[in-house]
């Protein structure tokens, strides 16, 4: 009778060690899958853009497909609207990672209001961000910005 017990205790901790074993594999074998994210931000829309590294679109929503308030396109609430949206897309694709580039307007010091937002919540649905890019493009010389010496008068 005890040598039965001790064979059946024996039997107990080879299944947990084989469980334990299987459920480490499991783990290593899940691979991050990342992707880019291009960013636009005016201060009169967002533009979100999701490729991979090869430049397949993966998803793009703008402001005006979330709200239907043109005065709302650039807001950071839109941009939390997005970023669901997004985020929904990346989950069922397996996406975990992102590289992210930030766009603004040409000769624009800072971008718009939704770029924040939108990491923001990216980090809090647990997407890993790997690089923020800033890619703003600055003019080179090209043409001379109207307005004259005293600036444009509206």
């Amino acid at each position: 009778m005890k040598k039965q017990k001790e064979e059946i205790k024996e039997e107990k901790v080879e299944e947990t060690e084989v469980s334990i074993q299987e459920e480490k594999l499991k783990v290593k074998d899940k691979k991050e899958v990342e992707a880019i994210m291009n960013i636009y931000t005016s201060f009169n829309n967002t533009i979100v853009h999701v490729t991979d590294f090869s430049g397949r679109t993966i998803s793009k929503i703008t402001g005006g497909m979330v709200t239907k308030q043109s005065r709302l396109k650039a807001n950071p609430t839109t941009g939390m609207f997005i970023e669901k949206r997004i985020a929904e897309e990346l989950k069922d694709k397996g996406v975990t990672a992102l590289n992210v580039r930030i766009r603004a307007k040409t000769r624009n010091p800072a971008p718009g209001p939704g770029a924040n937002s939108i990491i923001k919540s990216l980090t809090r649905d647990g997407f890993k961000i790997t690089n923020i890019l800033d890619t703003t493009r600055s003019p080179r010389g090209g043409p001379k910005v109207g307005g004259g010496r005293r600036g444009r008068r509206v």
